[in-house]
């Protein structure tokens, strides 16, 4: 059996691959940063990594689409099941940072902002690198000066 290349080729030239692949990990540590910082329980590797993730998810739908979506047998592909599927796994990993203990419930922004990191890897992997770049510009400032911001109003001891 030879070994054949054509099995290597994507439509998405492999610049644009790299470009999206490292876009979905810069954001992942941007958003990421501040969990770490604050030593929370998902910091920059499990930001990078969903963000990293939903990014492969949307390539692989790109080349799928490209590769089957074409020609008389073809088999319905709907990119919308890709951000149904990963909108479920990255909920299921930020449900697991959420933790209910002595009736405070802790966790729920590393949890949102894990959610957000799939939507910017989905961007990502999609070429949508201008909306990944202001969604995440818009996760920092919410984590950061109103984070400040809310224990200055509320004077909240830091957990």
């Amino acid at each position: 059996m030879e070994l054949s290349l054509d099995h290597f080729h994507t439509v998405t030239p492999v610049q644009a691959i790299v470009l999206r692949c490292a876009a979905a990990c810069l954001f992942g540590l941007l958003i990421g940063l501040d969990r770490e910082v604050r030593d929370r329980p998902a910091g920059l590797r499990t930001h990078m990594l969903t963000a990293l993730a939903a990014a492969v998810f949307t390539l692989i739908t790109i080349e799928f689409i490209a590769v089957f979506g074409e020609g008389p047998e073809t088999t319905r592909l709907d990119p919308i099941r890709v951000v149904e599927a990963v909108t479920a796994g990255v909920a299921f990993l930020a449900a697991g940072a959420i933790i209910q203990a002595r009736g405070k419930v802790r966790g729920l922004t590393t949890g949102a902002g894990m959610w957000l990191a799939g939507a910017i890897g989905l961007a990502c992997g999609a070429g949508f690198l201008i909306i990944a770049a202001v969604a995440t510009g818009f996760s920092l400032l919410v984590l950061m000066p109103l984070h400040w911001l809310e224990k200055r109003l509320f004077k909240e001891e830091e957990p």
